[in-house]
């Protein structure tokens, strides 16, 4: 569809899939093959299984509904052709279409002389304007799986009652027969697959763009910081299977998690960070390590008498409680409105507060994506929260789309 498809897309599904890991031999595009799709057309016509109709749309969804044929349907083939011509140079978009010939009191409605071609004048993407009259893909894709040695056409299940159409085109234009291969459409709950429907939110800036990352596109799974063998998982769990799948986020996420686990640098950060001073504490410089179990190397923190914990852990503590600095040393709160704490050894104590030191802290924003849509298919207001906070000076070290885990926090990407 020339009004529909554009480069952006071709590049984005090439850059996917080699993103995936996915290598081909060789590339393909349905729109180097019009000439050979048109004679498929003119083969159609002659053997009386299409021909063109120009009656207005209104009167064909009527006549569908009904049952009932149009005269354009029993015109002699030699007028039919000589309407397909006209198709080509005379007559204007929504003057005349190809339709198939199937059969107008059939169950399945698809089978009422479906339409197989159209007129559309905007250029296209890879072609410009050196055709103006374009295949539907009931017409384009028996023929283009037939032609390029495809045997399993896989399709999502939703093609279902289109099978008859397909196979009726292939046996009238005498090609060879690919096995279908149907299965459910997998769906992330309130993450929106459909190109119709995320258009918009790109279009409408509700979406920082395809690569926004609650988007289930490929570019969206990429910067959020989905791993491919993760996908890869995720998807095999559910088999190829018709029974409809739409789990949320959490199950990709979590097999996201175990891949990351072992790779991902360790740092401290704390959101919506508060000041406590703290009194009586050594100054005290400590090696903590990148990561508990592999070597990924080390980073110096130096803590003097005050350091930022989260507002969320502050509001929990009571005054008088002890509580430990993860990996540092024990405090007491000695007075929550001063913010004041004071220092209490070392020693076991169960509550463990994460913290970042004063000196050379970095400002961090945070953006933790949600579920696009609300449960009733509308846009999510809430779905990008944003989250100011602080972390050591160590993470100037990390790489732009680089993978690492905040202490008591989650697995975070940079994003440039």
């Amino acid at each position: 569809n020339p009004e529909k498809e554009s480069v952006e897309y071709v590049d984005a599904l090439r850059a996917g899939l080699q993103w995936l890991g996915i290598s081909w031999a060789s590339e393909s595009y349905t729109s180097d093959s019009i000439p050979e799709i048109y004679e498929c057309a003119e083969k159609a016509i002659a053997k009386g299984a299409a021909y063109v109709c120009t009656c207005p749309q209104k009167e064909i969804s009527a006549n569908r509904e009904s049952g009932k044929p149009c005269a354009c349907r029993g015109l002699p083939i030699e007028e039919a052709m000589a309407h397909w011509k006209k198709m080509h140079s005379v007559y204007k978009p929504g003057e005349a279409i190809v339709r198939f010939k199937g059969d107008l009191s059939a169950l399945n409605t698809v089978m009422r002389d479906p339409s197989l071609f159209r007129i559309m004048e905007a250029p296209h993407y890879r072609q410009e304007k050196k055709y103006r009259v374009w295949p539907t893909y009931d017409f384009a894709a028996p023929i283009m799986d037939s032609r390029e040695g495809i045997t399993h056409a896989m399709r999502t299940k939703e093609y279902e009652l289109r099978d008859e159409l397909y196979f009726k085109l292939i046996d009238v234009l005498e090609l060879r027969k690919p096995e279908l291969v149907e299965f459910s459409r997998l769906s992330i709950k309130n993450a929106p697959i459909s190109k119709r429907l995320l258009t918009p939110l790109v279009k409408e800036g509700k979406v920082m763009g395809w690569d926004d990352p609650r988007l289930p596109t490929l570019k969206g799974l990429a910067r959020r910081g989905i791993l491919p063998e993760a996908i890869k998982i995720f998807v095999l769990s559910f088999g190829l299977s018709k029974v409809e799948s739409e789990p949320g986020w959490e199950k990709l996420l979590s097999e996201n998690r175990k891949l990351l686990e072992p790779s991902s640098r360790h740092f401290f950060f704390v959101p919506n960070p508060v000041q406590i001073r703290i009194k009586g504490a050594p100054e005290k410089k400590i090696e903590l390590k990148c990561h508990p179990s592999k070597d990924l190397g080390a980073r110096i923190v130096s803590v003097a008498d005050s350091v930022f914990i989260p507002m969320a852990d502050f509001d929990k503590i009571s005054e008088g409680e002890t509580f430990r600095l993860k990996d540092l040393y024990n405090v007491k709160m000695a007075s929550k409105e001063g913010r004041i704490v004071e220092f209490a050894g070392d020693g076991m104590v169960e509550k463990k507060v994460q913290w970042v030191p004063d000196s050379g802290r970095m400002e961090v924003e945070m953006l933790i994506p949600r579920d696009l849509l609300n449960d009733d298919g509308s846009y999510n207001e809430n779905s990008l929260e944003k989250i100011s906070g602080c972390a050591e000076s160590a993470v100037e070290s990390i790489k732009d789309g680089e993978m690492v885990q905040f202490e008591r926090f989650g697995f975070c990407r940079m994003d440039k």
